[in-house]
């Protein structure tokens, strides 16, 4: 006699209390994952997911690796301090094998039924469900806005690594009926509470009322040790909290940071027919990152059309993998045929991933020393936005800046930064030039900065006061600052 081959509905739902702890009396998230520092976003996730009135689903996004399943667990954890019984709470990683082939709203319909929950709103007090990896559901945009629809004493908040895709469905099928959240890598400042350093090796310096923040590092080289290493793991959480994976982040980290964008997600979302071709692209970009490179030297040096890099470069940054940064010249000014950009990780720690791990005097550092500054900016949308890179011709010198914001409504210069991995800079002014050039001929809001290793230091010089940082200093300051004032 021929039985059923399709998995029994008491099997499903006895995986759902397996990945559902808290159904039992008692019962919290994972221990590790609760002694996981939270995310300095969680409070503004939280409070997103927290908006019961709105008729909407909160689509958490990010790259691969970057705590968003912990964060759901997290938010878990939230819920059960605020008093609701974990049997109205229902957690769904749609990457289980048992769950494969199933819809979203059959899986919600056997957790209604095993707490025997009514399919229409009995009380005031929401259902709570989480799906994670929703990616892997085909067409979960269609489904999920369609529960939201269906069940609205249910709040939905789904999670996802495809970035590109999650962003692009969400926008087109969920429009009016999702709120996107966007989780980014660890900041410095994050990655030194994570790793349990910051108090030891940070203190806040007092400022004027009205000003930014500003802090003291009570040991550079102790945080110069940390700054290395977080270029080598640290934007990584996982890394940071598990000392099997940042002892070998090529081997825990590089399938499913890069393998799984490169050779899956972007070619099922953008029809790519030559996965390899994309990931050798990728890691000239990535081994590059930091650097000015034109389309043509890229095209010559990947054997591929300026037409397809175009495209490349346009789904790598959808991927949220790299940050194209354009040019200006000595005027503040877009060129009208850009012939050169710049491209920059949105993670370094990508680059240790793929090549293996730099110390502190590897030639290396000089660009992932940039791309760490750039990486912080990241994290606000208004002011990475903002920022070019300057460079321009004066007489037969080719002259630099390494970031330049240009007030929005102006398009004025407000600040400008260059960014060195070497105390040389205070020592050796005039090779400041074009800094000192861009802030004569603009009236900055701010002095211009340059980043050392080591030195804190002031200089003036023809009239232009220069502040030097330590680049590790800087990129704590950064981030710090942007999280404090979200």
């Amino acid at each position: 006699m021929l039985t059923s081959l399709e998995i029994p509905a008491h099997e499903v739902q006895r995986r759902l209390a397996m990945d559902n702890p808290w159904w039992r009396a008692g019962v919290g998230i994972d221990p590790e994952e609760a002694g996981w520092p939270r995310r300095a976003y969680f409070s503004q996730f939280s409070r997103l997911a927290l908006e019961v009135d709105v008729r909407r689903a909160v689509v958490l996004i990010g790259p691969r690796r970057v705590g968003k399943t912990v964060m759901l667990k997290h938010f878990i954890a939230a819920l059960l301090d605020r008093g609701v019984p974990g049997t109205r709470i229902l957690f769904l990683s749609l990457d289980t094998p048992l769950y494969s082939g199933r819809s979203l709203e059959s899986l919600l319909r056997l957790f209604l039924d095993q707490h025997r929950h009514p399919e229409r709103a009995a009380s005031s007090e929401p259902l709570w469900v989480l799906f994670d990896e929703v990616q892997y559901l085909k067409d979960w945009e269609v489904h999920l806005k369609s529960l939201v629809d269906s069940y609205p004493h249910v709040r939905f908040v789904a999670s996802g690594s495809a970035a590109a895709a999650l962003r692009m469905k969400s926008r087109e099928s969920g429009a009016g009926r999702f709120t996107e959240f966007m989780l980014p890598p660890l900041t410095f400042a994050e990655y030194l509470r994570f790793a349990g350093q910051e108090d030891a090796l940070i203190r806040e310096a007092e400022t004027e009322p009205g000003r930014a923040s500003a802090y003291l590092a009570t040991d550079i080289d102790a945080l110069n040790a940390e700054f290395v290493n977080y270029l080598n793991y640290g934007g990584f959480p996982e890394a940071v909290m598990n000392k099997a994976v940042r002892a070998n982040p090529a081997r825990f980290l590089r399938q499913d940071i890069v393998d799984k964008v490169l050779l899956k997600d972007l070619p099922s979302l953008y029809g790519i027919g030559d996965t390899q071709e994309l990931n050798r692209f990728f890691n000239v970009l990535a081994f590059n990152t930091g650097q000015e490179l034109s389309p043509e030297r890229l095209s010559q040096h990947a054997g591929i059309t300026k037409a397809k890099l175009a495209d490349y470069l346009e789904y790598l940054e959808a991927a949220f993998l790299i940050r194209r940064v354009h040019r200006i010249d000595d005027n503040a000014l877009r060129l009208q045929r850009a012939r050169t950009f710049k491209v920059y990780l949105t993670n370094p720690s990508i680059r240790a991933a793929l090549f293996g791990m730099v110390s502190a005097d590897d030639e290396a550092m000089g660009p992932l020393a940039e791309t760490a500054v750039w990486s912080q900016w990241l994290h606000s949308t208004e002011v990475s936005r903002s920022l070019h890179y300057a460079r321009w011709k004066a007489g037969r010198q080719d002259l630099e800046v390494d970031i330049v914001s240009l007030d929005p409504r102006t398009q004025k210069p407000r600040f400008a930064v260059e960014i060195k991995w070497s105390d040389r800079a205070p020592q050796v002014l005039a090779e400041l030039r074009g800094l000192r050039e861009l802030a004569a001929r603009h009236k900055l809001v701010r002095a211009p900065l340059v980043t050392t290793r080591t030195v804190t230091a002031v200089h003036t010089v023809d009239g232009v006061t220069i502040e030097f940082i330590p680049v590790a200093l800087h990129c704590y300051t950064i981030a710090r600052n942007l999280l404090r004032g979200s």
